[in-house]
């Protein structure tokens, strides 16, 4: 694949599977919390909503780099995003994402409290195997065969 194939299909991935544990730092430990992304490739940008109450503002106020963990476990794909974060009051924007799933944190998209968590990607690193049974297929047969299996494709992206 392509340097221009790999990009395209780390956004196919982060779209298809809609939902990831955002990773923030807190005194040197590590935090993550589900969260539902909001791609859009040609910002090179993930948005999310997020409310102004919660800790990953302020953690990311001090430590903007984060990670994404994007997981289709029935389809064996996955993929990790490593970016910059920032949170605004960008009141479009929350109106642009506003969705029905929101409504289980927030009444309306006019809610003072709801910011807008934008994540930069700089690196991202995807893993595509053809699904659950194939894939067990293949383990056995190379564990019969003494071989690897053919897992799929795997490529580091820069973003």
């Amino acid at each position: 694949m392509t340097d221009t194939d790999e990009n395209a299909r780390v956004w196919e991935l982060v779209d298809k599977i809609g939902f990831c544990m955002l990773t923030t730092q807190i005194s040197g430990s590590l935090r993550a919390r589900p969260m539902a992304a909001h791609p859009e490739p040609i910002e090179n940008a993930i948005y999310f909503l997020t409310d102004v109450a919660g800790h990953k503002d302020e953690e990311i106020a001090r430590w903007p780099n984060v990670c994404l963990a994007f997981a289709d476990t029935r389809g064996q794909k996955y993929v990790s995003i490593s970016g910059t974060a920032e949170v605004s009051n960008d009141r479009e924007r929350v109106r642009d994402l506003w969705s029905t799933g929101a409504r289980a944190w927030w009444d309306s998209a006019d809610d003072p409290s709801i910011r807008v968590l934008k994540v930069t990607p700089v690196f991202a690193e995807y893993w595509d195997s053809p699904g659950s049974v194939i894939s067990y297929i293949k383990m056995a047969a190379a564990a019969i065969s003494n071989s690897r299996p053919d897992m799929g494709d795997n490529a580091k992206v820069e973003l």
